[in-house]
């Protein structure tokens, strides 16, 4: 059976062949060994070159106590990141130096998938140094993520207490919140001397999260707040004797009073002061050079050359695409009116929606697994390699899902003892549709994001680099290619499933045009609303979310589409020149089995695979 390793194999012979033929030109003689002595060369440089990358990657690594507990890694987990000037200059500094031993390989003597890497490396360190001109150019806190709510994600999610050290750790970073908060209103003082504040609707998501992570006991008299109640109960899972446990909670307690308590009120006087200044003006044109800074950006998400005119354009031609499949399904259940009208009626109809109760949130859950877990049983028609972390399904937490997106994916630790998790916020449970319950499971989780980053972990033969590469286009395009597949083979049976399938492509197409159209064109928050509601079945609340992410967020919601439409064209591309010799496990082999990379890059592997299978 063909493997994508097989391409690796050609291109590294083929690329041994070419320097030996080189060493053969001009009439000498080539000594005996001359192919083997290039091929040690090849695999010595190479050697050379991963072992950089690893230096590289570790480095920084090592630079970011949040990061390392996300990878598992429990080196400095009392520590939080410093997020001052001072360190965005000592990281500049870095990455200039690390450039500079990147360039100092002699690339030319490197095999296919090294070089590759070294391409990847070099791109991304300078378009990282190129990027520091444009480090402000963010809202450090915002409805959708934030130093303010990913300290209590990381300790509730990544932060394990499986020993004494650890829950000292714990509490370690509890006492480090005023620092770290110190550093975040600095930032946020700093971009609004630039001009270079989010909305004014932002605002009271950043101080309602804040303020609800100091609610609750020991703050108040209410119920334990979302860290005490976290602490607590992984400190009493330890085999530890009465004493311990009892100092542990005492300086936990002492460390959210003292510490957690006056950082957040701090923090949110200083979110009240910068919201006293802001506008309503909601695109990156308002930036200083803001129309640059966003074409950039879109180059940067989309790993392509396309012009926000182009993307825009895209997103309309999607969109009237999508439409006219949506009638197909509209006409198959029988229903007659228009497609506007039929978006009201899916929009309304109460038998998708689950009860807003304990009862149909946990309905949802049980059923969403259910998918995951069928899909499971279909792998081996669609994959060679699959993942060894589990995936469960998990609620958002009360504390971030009035503020956090639809639904999102945590891969596991490097390890593997933490699973991957696909999260549904069923916060407002009209925003979960049911006929749109089986794309998202797909999407979030099998055959979708779980598949790509667990695989992308658990690669052997590539730089750490690589596996955990962010290219949001081939992440995300992968994730909206994973909602189409399972129809190939058979899902999405019941025709509003499939509708609802349709309906989260129409959302992402959408967003190509609301993005570009906030961004680049000027639009008002309340025009990208309008675009959505008018253009897809989804409940109001839920374009009211992804308008404010587009605000946050300029260009990453492009990525989705954008992605999506390379792969599925490469793929429609390999099966017309492979004809029965096309095989789709051996195409998404090709796909995961190197890491993220950018679409251009992604373009070349199927070319290469598409040479090495094709019939002779």
């Amino acid at each position: 059976m063909f493997h994508y390793k097989q391409i690796a194999l050609a291109i590294s012979l083929a690329l041994a062949a070419t320097a030996c033929s080189d060493a053969t030109t001009n009439n000498s003689t080539p000594a005996p060994n001359a192919a083997t002595e290039t091929q040690v060369t090849v695999a010595s440089e190479s050697a050379k070159a991963n072992q950089l990358f690893e230096d590289i990657f570790m480095e920084n690594v090592m630079r970011s106590p949040m990061y390392q507990s996300f990878l598992g890694i429990k080196d400095d987990q009392d520590k939080w990141d410093d997020i001052s000037e001072q360190s965005a200059a000592a990281e500049l500094e870095l990455q200039q130096q690390q450039l500079a031993r990147v360039m100092a390989i002699d690339h030319t003597k490197l095999d296919e998938q090294t070089h590759v890497s070294w391409l990847l490396m070099k791109q991304q360190l300078e378009q990282q140094i190129a990027d520091y001109e444009w480090r402000h150019y963010n809202y450090p806190v915002n409805q959708m993520f934030g130093m303010h709510s990913n300290v209590a994600s990381l300790l509730i999610n990544q932060h394990r207490i499986t020993d004494v050290a650890d829950a000292e750790a714990y509490i370690a970073r509890l006492n480090g919140l005023p620092e770290l908060f110190g550093q975040l209103a600095e930032n946020l003082k700093l971009r609004a001397e630039k001009g270079i504040m989010a909305p004014k609707f932002v605002y009271p998501y950043v101080l309602s999260d804040s303020q609800n992570i100091i609610t609750g006991a020991p703050f108040d008299d209410g119920e334990d707040s979302t860290l005490w109640a976290d602490f607590s109960g992984k400190v009493a899972k330890l085999d530890i004797d009465d004493s311990q446990r009892e100092a542990l909670m005492t300086a936990a307690q002492q460390a959210l009073l003292t510490s957690v308590q006056p950082a957040y009120e701090g923090l949110i006087a200083s979110v009240t002061d910068i919201a006293a200044q802001a506008d309503d003006k909601d695109g990156a044109w308002k930036f200083p050079d803001g129309e640059r800074f966003y074409n950039i950006a879109l180059q940067r998400t989309t790993t392509t050359d396309l012009t926000a005119d182009e993307i825009h354009q895209i997103g309309l031609n999607e969109v009237a695409r999508i439409h006219d499949e949506m009638r197909v399904i509209m006409e198959k259940v029988g229903f007659t009116g228009t497609l506007q009208e039929f978006f009201v009626h899916m929009r309304n109809n109460q038998q998708f929606i689950y009860p807003d109760t304990a009862e149909g949130r946990q309905r949802y859950l049980d059923e969403a697994t259910a998918m995951i877990d069928t899909m499971k049983s279909r792998l081996d028609e669609l994959f060679l390699t699959k993942p060894k972390a589990d995936l469960v399904v998990k609620a958002v937490e009360p504390f971030r899902e009035k503020s956090a997106g639809k639904a999102f994916y945590q891969q596991p630790s490097m390890d593997g003892s933490r699973p991957g998790v696909y999260y549904a916020n069923l916060y407002d449970m009209a925003s979960m549709p049911s006929y749109q319950m089986e794309a998202l499971a797909y999407h979030e989780g099998i055959p979708g994001h779980h598949m790509q980053r667990a695989i992308s972990q658990e690669l052997q033969g590539i730089p750490t680099f690589r596996k955990f590469g962010r290219y949001t286009a081939y992440t995300e395009g992968w994730g909206l290619y994973s909602e189409l597949v399972p129809k190939e083979i058979g899902f999405y049976q019941d025709p509003y499933s499939d509708f609802g399938r349709l309906a989260m492509e129409l959302w992402r197409a959408v967003r190509l045009v609301v993005d570009t159209g906030i961004h680049a064109k000027q639009w008002t928050r309340e025009q990208g609303i309008e675009f959505y509601v008018t253009n897809t079945p989804n409940a109001e609340a839920d374009a009211v979310k992804m308008v404010e992410r587009h605000i946050v967020m300029p260009s990453q919601a492009t990525a989705y589409k954008i992605g999506m439409i390379k792969i599925v064209e490469l793929r429609e591309k390999a099966k017309a020149e492979l004809g029965d010799a096309f095989d789709i496990r051996e195409f998404h082999d090709v796909v995961l089995s190197s890491g993220p990379v950018p679409l251009n890059v992604l373009e070349q592997f199927i070319e290469q695979y598409i040479n090495a299978k094709r019939p002779s």
